[in-house]
């Protein structure tokens, strides 16, 4: 499975590349960032985000998009430009009809360290072990993004097979990711999980 990881921002968007499969060796396929000018406007900063995914998207064809969910910070201006960047992302892949998932930082650190908690440093290392790289990938956002891609290899295959036997079992002829829009968290109907 090949994977590419966003880690999403308006300043650096974040894109890696792996393949492999669970239980072995993963290689690199590409890394690196896609740069704004922070004192552009908003819609051309946007536009050169897509235009940016759109590239990355032609040259390493995934099977799958992995993107980091956002998640509440202090600062709404950087909460916002984030789910900006990552709204671009989604819309890329599935505009390709590419499976998108989204990660919690605190997902795909535990995926790579054993630990939810892990700080940047970390992460890069177990990285760079992971991928056998000579040398931890730059900026800390290229990092994060094969560490998303990473997470999705060893997480999201096992989530789809239980996704496809769940619909399976519903008698549902429907995709997975359509089978679970409409099931709160615990996998029950909204509205009746207590």
């Amino acid at each position: 499975m090949r994977v590419m990881g966003v880690d999403p921002g308006l300043t650096r968007c974040g894109l890696g590349a792996v393949e492999g499969r669970p239980g072995a060796p993963l290689s690199l396929v590409k890394v690196g960032v896609v740069r704004t000018p922070a004192d552009d406007e908003i819609g051309a900063r946007l536009v050169a985000i897509e235009a940016g995914i759109e590239r990355w998207l032609d040259e390493v064809r995934p099977d799958a998009v992995a993107v980091e969910r956002v998640f509440a910070q202090h600062n709404l201006r950087t909460v916002m430009g984030t789910a900006q960047a990552s709204a671009v992302a989604i819309l890329c892949a599935s505009r390709r009809g590419l499976p998108v998932a989204l990660h919690t930082p605190s997902e795909v650190k535990a995926a790579i360290t054993g630990s939810g908690t892990a700080d940047k440093q970390q992460v890069g290392t177990m990285v760079t072990r992971l991928l056998r790289l000579d040398a931890m990938p730059k900026p800390a956002d290229a990092a994060d993004a094969l560490a998303l891609a990473i997470c999705h290899v060893w997480r999201g295959g096992a989530q789809s097979r239980l996704a496809e036997a769940a619909a399976k079992a519903a008698g549902a002829t429907t995709t997975p990711a359509a089978y679970f829009r409409g099931r709160g968290r615990a996998g029950h109907p909204r509205g009746t999980a207590k």
